[in-house]
């Protein structure tokens, strides 16, 4: 694919500098771009690059101005946010290339299964009886959906995904390879043998619109009702979300953190990676729980932040860290002041 500087700053709202004619074939960043490529400065550290750069353009923010020369061949498009702009960029690339319609072959759509106008399905790929998919969603080879699904339209389904039945996946949303929506969530009820029969797990999973959920990340269904991934969440790879777990909106998770069930996670909440929660809480809005924190309890205070295992307050924690490192000095203070305690004793007595 080739642009112009003109068709992007048109794309972008931004203004040429140099030659509106310019043409790019690929992007790069600023200090390994070479002619035909297009590169972006945002970040302060990198400003010695574009005095130097083989980019034939780049996007700056309409602040930037040029302290010396700028090689003869780059060509500038002024944006208000050169990072937010060079983002929106990528996402417009990144569609463009993967652009892709009809049904491979071999695949299976079961005859009252439909899709939407421009879906691409990829060869082996699996729509099992009344699944609805939404107009130009992408389903990669390999994805499994099961009986009665719902997907949006704009959705991208990466391969080896599987999505069981009766699920509902909202618009624009994107599930990473080799996730698995909507398998059976972990109930059983143990019996007079000691043995566990299994509870069957009726209810579905819920992702609402633009959620983007990573590889390998597992989100169970409900006993009753409905698993709810809320608006505009993202999920990283490698999480176990348990049956009947309500997600806040705009939620961020990261990898490898496990959520027991029934926990309700408010909106705008931060989630660092190998996070455990256990099941029946509640954690409020804008919480943030820092990386390999255990939570045992509710959190009902907006915007708390915590750490630790147990997680306490951060400001806590970092303080009792602080004593922590120092407890082996502190035992050697008390273990002199024993023996001293002890040689002063003996005197007395003696």
């Amino acid at each position: 694919m080739e642009f112009s500087a003109k068709q992007i700053a048109d794309l972008l709202g931004g203004q040429v500098v140099g030659d509106p004619e310019s043409r790019v074939t690929r992007l790069a960043k600023i200090e390994e771009a070479q002619q035909g490529a297009l590169s972006f400065l945002a970040n302060p550290k990198y400003t010695e690059f574009i005095y130097r750069t083989q980019a034939s353009i780049v996007i700056v923010s309409a602040s930037f101005t040029p302290e010396q020369s700028l090689p003869e061949q780059l060509t500038l498009i002024k944006v208000p946010d050169a990072y937010q702009s060079f983002a929106r960029l990528l996402e417009v690339y990144s569609t463009l290339r993967k652009r892709k319609a009809g049904i491979e072959q071999p695949s299976f759509v079961h005859p009252s299964a439909s899709l939407g106008a421009d879906c691409y399905l990829g060869a082996f790929s699996y729509i099992d009886e009344g699944s609805v998919i939404g107009a130009q969603t992408i389903i990669h080879p390999q994805v499994r959906i099961g009986q009665r699904v719902t997907i949006g339209a704009n959705c991208e389904i990466h391969s080896g995904v599987v999505i069981y039945d009766e699920c509902v996946i909202g618009d624009h949303v994107v599930i990473h390879a080799n996730t698995v929506i909507g398998a059976d969530g972990f109930g059983f009820a143990p019996n007079s043998e000691n043995q566990y029969n299994k509870v069957p797990q009726i209810g579905n999973v819920i992702l609402e619109d633009r959620v983007e959920v990573g590889a390998n990340t597992t989100i169970d269904r409900a006993t009753l009702g409905s698993t709810i991934i809320r608006k505009g969440v993202k999920l990283d790879n490698l999480i176990q979300v348990a049956h009947n777990v309500e997600i806040g909106e705009n939620t961020v998770i990261a990898a490898q953190t496990g959520i027991a069930g029934s926990t309700k996670i408010g909106k705008n909440c931060m989630i660092g990676g190998q996070v455990g929660i256990v099941g029946h809480l509640t954690i409020a809005d804008e919480v943030k729980i820092a990386a390999q924190s255990g939570v045992g309890q509710s959190v009902l205070e907006k915007g708390a932040v915590l750490q630790g295992s147990p997680a306490f307050a951060v400001g806590d924690y970092k303080r009792s860290y602080v004593m922590f490192k120092k407890l082996p000095s502190i035992h050697q203070t008390l273990t002199n002041l024993e023996n001293e305690i002890q040689q002063i004793q003996q005197k007395i007595q003696g």
